[in-house]
């Protein structure tokens, strides 16, 4: 019984540290690159886990907290545009495409409406 005791121990470390590893952020894990920790957990679980959780576990005390709802805003090492003029070409590009886009859905919402009154006039079934 000790025994089923021990490896359903070592199972579920083995678990949860190579889910831990899989979701952690490239640039948070320490020491050794992620595909490396993965191999070292999935051939050696009961010590490979140990030392995931000790040396390459990310550590997030003292770490800001993002006030963002998206995490790609926090990467490091994230572009930035260099050239204000072309970002605001990039920009003004956007907006023209979304008021578009908003000019054709109210355009679409008109012509059902037309489709609805004409066959309310015509005594149909909607």
């Amino acid at each position: 019984m000790p025994y089923a005791a021990v490896g359903l121990l070592t199972l579920g470390l083995w678990v949860f540290c190579l889910i831990d590893i899989i979701t952690s952020p490239e640039g948070g894990i320490r020491h050794l690159p992620k595909g490396l920790w993965l191999v070292i957990v999935i051939f050696l679980p009961t010590l490979g886990g140990l030392l995931w959780l000790i040396l390459g576990r990310p550590v997030h005390e003292g770490r800001p907290q993002s006030n963002t709802r998206y995490g790609e805003y926090d990467r490091p090492g994230r572009y930035v545009a260099q050239d204000p003029a072309a970002d605001e070409e990039f920009l003004r590009g956007l907006r023209e495409r979304a008021e578009s886009q908003r000019a054709e859905a109210r355009r679409q919402e008109a012509e059902r409406q037309r489709e609805v009154d004409r066959r309310r006039e015509q005594g149909e079934q909607i």
